[in-house]
Protein backbone atom coordinates (compact mmCIF):
# COMPACT_ATOMS: atom_id res chain seq x y z
CA UNK A 1 0.00 0.00 0.00
CA UNK A 2 1.62 3.55 -0.92
CA UNK A 3 0.23 6.53 0.35
CA UNK A 4 1.63 9.94 -0.95
CA UNK A 5 3.31 11.32 1.84
CA UNK A 6 2.35 15.31 0.84
CA UNK A 7 -0.94 14.99 1.10
CA UNK A 8 -0.55 12.94 4.16
CA UNK A 9 1.38 15.60 5.64
CA UNK A 10 -1.21 18.41 4.30
CA UNK A 11 -4.14 16.41 5.97
CA UNK A 12 -1.88 16.18 9.73
CA UNK A 13 -1.22 20.20 9.01
CA UNK A 14 -5.05 20.51 8.87
CA UNK A 15 -6.02 18.20 11.17
CA UNK A 16 -3.57 19.76 13.62
CA UNK A 17 -5.11 22.84 13.66
CA UNK A 18 -8.18 21.62 15.60
CA UNK A 19 -7.25 18.01 16.92
CA UNK A 20 -4.86 16.34 18.92
CA UNK A 21 -2.00 14.13 17.75
CA UNK A 22 -3.29 10.75 17.89
CA UNK A 23 -6.90 12.07 16.27
CA UNK A 24 -4.58 14.42 13.58
CA UNK A 25 -2.08 11.23 12.68
CA UNK A 26 -5.00 8.64 13.18
CA UNK A 27 -7.02 10.45 10.34
CA UNK A 28 -4.55 11.61 8.22
CA UNK A 29 -3.50 7.73 7.55
CA UNK A 30 -6.43 6.23 7.02
CA UNK A 31 -8.25 8.93 4.68
CA UNK A 32 -5.03 8.71 2.66
CA UNK A 33 -5.26 5.23 2.26
CA UNK A 34 -9.04 5.27 1.76
CA UNK A 35 -9.53 2.85 5.53
CA UNK A 36 -13.10 2.14 5.28
CA UNK A 37 -13.86 3.86 8.39
CA UNK A 38 -16.06 7.36 9.67
CA UNK A 39 -14.22 10.35 10.68
CA UNK A 40 -16.32 10.43 14.05
CA UNK A 41 -15.07 6.36 14.47
CA UNK A 42 -11.91 7.63 14.04
CA UNK A 43 -12.12 10.27 16.46
CA UNK A 44 -13.70 8.15 19.00
CA UNK A 45 -11.00 5.61 18.33
CA UNK A 46 -7.99 8.37 18.90
CA UNK A 47 -9.41 10.85 21.61
CA UNK A 48 -8.56 8.50 24.66
CA UNK A 49 -4.72 9.23 23.41
CA UNK A 50 -4.68 12.63 23.56
CA UNK A 51 -2.35 14.76 25.60
CA UNK A 52 -0.59 11.27 26.31
CA UNK A 53 -3.27 9.12 27.12
CA UNK A 54 -6.14 11.20 28.47
CA UNK A 55 -4.15 14.43 29.00
CA UNK A 56 -1.54 12.98 31.52
CA UNK A 57 1.41 14.31 29.52
CA UNK A 58 3.90 13.71 31.87
CA UNK A 59 2.99 9.66 32.34
CA UNK A 60 1.79 9.28 28.98
CA UNK A 61 2.79 7.89 25.55
CA UNK A 62 3.05 10.67 22.52
CA UNK A 63 -0.56 10.79 20.73
CA UNK A 64 1.17 11.01 17.13
CA UNK A 65 2.36 7.46 18.16
CA UNK A 66 -0.50 6.07 19.36
CA UNK A 67 -2.54 7.60 16.25
CA UNK A 68 0.30 5.62 14.25
CA UNK A 69 -0.42 2.41 16.22
CA UNK A 70 -3.90 2.45 15.93
CA UNK A 71 -4.13 3.25 12.21
CA UNK A 72 -1.26 0.15 11.78
CA UNK A 73 -4.12 -2.04 13.07
CA UNK A 74 -6.93 -0.83 10.97
CA UNK A 75 -4.87 -0.51 7.69
CA UNK A 76 -3.53 -4.18 7.85
CA UNK A 77 -5.03 -7.63 8.84
CA UNK A 78 -1.56 -9.49 9.58
CA UNK A 79 -1.03 -9.50 13.44
CA UNK A 80 2.31 -10.28 13.43
CA UNK A 81 2.93 -7.93 10.63
CA UNK A 82 1.19 -5.04 13.18
CA UNK A 83 3.46 -5.98 16.21
CA UNK A 84 6.67 -5.82 14.14
CA UNK A 85 5.77 -2.52 12.74
CA UNK A 86 4.89 -1.33 16.35
CA UNK A 87 8.28 -2.32 17.43
CA UNK A 88 9.66 -0.74 14.91
CA UNK A 89 7.61 2.44 15.00
CA UNK A 90 8.50 2.59 19.07
CA UNK A 91 11.52 2.14 18.12
CA UNK A 92 12.17 5.08 15.81
CA UNK A 93 10.03 7.41 17.43
CA UNK A 94 12.37 7.19 20.64
CA UNK A 95 15.39 7.49 18.23
CA UNK A 96 14.08 10.44 16.74
CA UNK A 97 12.70 12.21 19.77
CA UNK A 98 14.48 10.62 22.79
CA UNK A 99 11.34 9.34 24.25
CA UNK A 100 7.95 8.60 23.74
CA UNK A 101 6.54 10.44 26.48
CA UNK A 102 4.48 13.29 25.36
CA UNK A 103 5.15 15.22 28.50
CA UNK A 104 8.91 15.11 27.81
CA UNK A 105 8.57 16.04 24.21
CA UNK A 106 6.39 19.02 25.26
CA UNK A 107 7.58 19.91 28.22
CA UNK A 108 4.22 18.59 30.07
CA UNK A 109 1.78 20.01 27.54
CA UNK A 110 3.07 23.70 27.42
CA UNK A 111 4.91 23.76 24.75
CA UNK A 112 3.16 21.70 21.95
CA UNK A 113 5.69 23.50 18.93
CA UNK A 114 7.33 19.73 18.46
CA UNK A 115 4.01 18.04 17.92
CA UNK A 116 2.69 18.11 14.29
CA UNK A 117 6.70 17.46 13.70
CA UNK A 118 5.91 14.46 15.28
CA UNK A 119 2.64 13.41 13.72
CA UNK A 120 3.94 13.81 10.07
CA UNK A 121 7.49 11.76 11.14
CA UNK A 122 5.88 8.77 12.75
CA UNK A 123 3.00 8.99 9.71
CA UNK A 124 5.50 8.99 7.01
CA UNK A 125 7.43 6.21 9.08
CA UNK A 126 4.09 4.37 8.92
CA UNK A 127 3.78 5.19 4.95
CA UNK A 128 7.42 3.74 4.31
CA UNK A 129 6.74 0.12 6.48
CA UNK A 130 3.37 0.09 4.88
CA UNK A 131 5.01 0.37 1.27
CA UNK A 132 7.18 -2.69 1.88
Amino acid sequence: MQLDKKILEEKIRVYRKTKSCSESTLMALCETAEAQISKDEMLRLACGYSGGIGGTFDEGTCGALNGALIADGLLLEDQGKIKANAKILFNAFKEEYGSVCCGTITNNGKDKSPCVDCCVFIANKLADLLDE
